[in-house]
């Protein structure tokens, strides 16, 4: 999908609730890799909200698709 159909949500202008569970939806992808050492989920949770908070990791709306994800800002 091109960059400019994407959506940037602030993760700080979502709920609490809301933004912890897009983050749990994230980290429990079959296809999220944590490499070798395995984690709990909420080690997981606590590590892309760092990811978040330092703005090494955004999340976005895709309205094509109406779905939510967590995306490095590289």
């Amino acid at each position: 999908m091109p960059p400019e159909d994407v959506i940037e949500a602030p993760y700080t202008r979502l709920a609490p609730e809301t933004l912890r569970a897009v983050i749990e939806e994230f980290v429990t992808r079959d296809t999220t890799d944590y490499g070798v050492c395995e984690k709990t989920r909420g080690e997981k949770v606590a590590d892309v909200m760092r990811q978040l908070e330092r703005g090494e990791a955004k999340v976005v709306f895709e309205p094509e698709e109406q779905r939510v994800d967590i995306v490095p800002t590289r």
